[in-house]
């Protein structure tokens, strides 16, 4: 077997560097050329379960393997477990290959031969026990999120939530309609056979949901810039923010730009648009998509969104917030920041978003407003956070804000709210 078209030993590699490095497999993912989308999809249903394949191998095992071998494993549970389009006996062999590429690989080898089989037989039984335990973990979530998550929204709607969260993330196309018609582009997309589903469309924006397998750089008009990769509930932050042309706008944490874009557009001709970036290796991808949908007259600056004024003299009609959050609306895309969401990380997170904040009030105008904006649900990232701003900051208010919940918007999640100076 070839070390390097061997898909489950690649998926195993990244798993293992996730659970001793706790590092976005994302960034994997842009180095894979063979069977990408088999790759991806192993790698995020088993960081999405997780809690359930870690569950059985404790159950079957008295002492964990090596972190590798435990990942090799866990790729084979989850084929055999919830891939209904992999054969199990592909799905064992070629995982026990996976596991000799290591140095003890005879003797790791043997022991993932020995579950997976063991797996194989007894899946129904292993079912049957999965349905008595903990919902938490019967959806694979951490225990104190999903909890939490009963508290705050119910326990139907938090259910409803953890399984959303399990479904395989869609790929939505925003249209450019400055670029293109819509009837037009599902026109060139339904010529080479792409067919799509429109999403409900947001303030005339439409969206389409792209079927899975396809790559986005082969779709009719993308270098041309006739479509955005951008998810539905980033609308709402740019429609409170409401950019009209010859204002001054700010996106204050711009990367990788789909809000941006937006805001672009909707100023037709940005002349007077700054997007800043505190991370120098995102701002390159930040210029490429600009210069693909043929955006330009903006500006792009490195800059901390904490201390703006240290970068950029001006003052703005607008800003855009969007700061880094939780994700724990996107955990249907963010597959492991579930397993990374707990009180310690979102205190500081908080520290984090009221000193952007406080850095970007700084540099509103009289008569501007500010749009806040995260992925999150949590409150003490959300309502909560500004709410506590606002008491300590009484010359602004919040004028109107919005809470998008994905299972009944199939969509992200996403809040945002829009303040103004009193």
């Amino acid at each position: 077997m070839n070390k390097k078209n061997n898909s489950r030993l690649i998926a195993s590699k990244i798993i293992a560097d996730w659970i001793e490095k706790e590092f976005f497999p994302e960034k994997e993912f842009y180095k894979l050329h063979v069977d990408r989308g088999f790759i991806i999809e192993v790698v995020q249903g088993c960081i999405k379960n997780y809690a359930i394949l870690k569950w059985l191998l404790n159950k079957w095992t008295s002492k964990l393997p090596s972190t590798y071998s435990q990942a090799v494993i866990y790729v084979g549970f989850y084929q055999i477990l919830f891939m209904k389009n992999v054969e199990d006996y592909a799905a064992i062999n070629e995982t026990v290959e996976a596991a000799k590429f290591q140095s003890d690989g005879l003797g790791a080898a043997k022991l993932v031969n020995a579950l997976l089989r063991r797996c194989q037989r007894e899946v129904r039984e292993v079912r049957v026990e999965l349905f008595n335990q903990e919902i938490s973990l019967q959806l694979s979530h951490p225990s104190d999120l999903f909890d939490k998550w009963v508290k705050n929204f119910g326990k139907q709607k938090a259910i409803d939530l953890a399984k959303w969260n399990n479904l395989p993330p869609q790929t939505f196309l925003r249209i450019n309609q400055t670029k293109i018609k819509v009837d037009d582009f599902i026109k060139e997309l339904n010529e080479r056979e792409i067919k799509v589903n429109i999403h409900d469309s947001y303030r005339n924006e439409i969206f389409v949901i792209l079927p899975r397998g396809i790559s986005v750089s082969s779709i009719p008009g993308y270098h041309e810039g006739h479509f955005v990769v951008q998810d539905p509930a980033t609308i709402h932050a740019v429609n409170l923010l409401n950019p009209k042309k010859c204002e001054k706008i700010l996106d204050a944490c711009s990367s990788p730009g789909g809000k941006a874009m937006l805001i672009a557009e909707r100023m037709v001709e940005a002349k007077s648009l700054t997007l800043m970036e505190i991370h120098e290796d995102r701002i390159p991808r930040l210029n490429e998509n600009l210069k693909r949908c043929k955006l330009s007259n903006i500006t792009v600056v490195k800059g901390d969104a904490r201390s703006p004024k240290n970068v950029l003299s001006e003052m703005y009609d607008g800003i855009l917030c969007d700061v880094p959050c939780s994700n724990s609306g996107v955990l249907q895309r963010r597959a492991d920041a579930r397993w990374r969401i707990g009180k310690e990380r979102i205190n500081k997170l908080n520290i984090l978003q009221n000193q952007i904040l406080d850095g970007c009030s700084k540099i509103l105008s009289p008569d501007g407003r500010l749009v806040y904006s995260t992925c999150s649900l949590e409150n003490e990232e959300n309502e909560k956070l500004i709410g506590n701003w606002i008491k300590h900051n009484s010359e602004f208010y919040v004028e109107d804000s919005i809470s998008i919940f994905p299972p009944d918007s199939k969509t992200d999640g996403a809040y945002a709210a829009l303040i103004r100076r009193c």
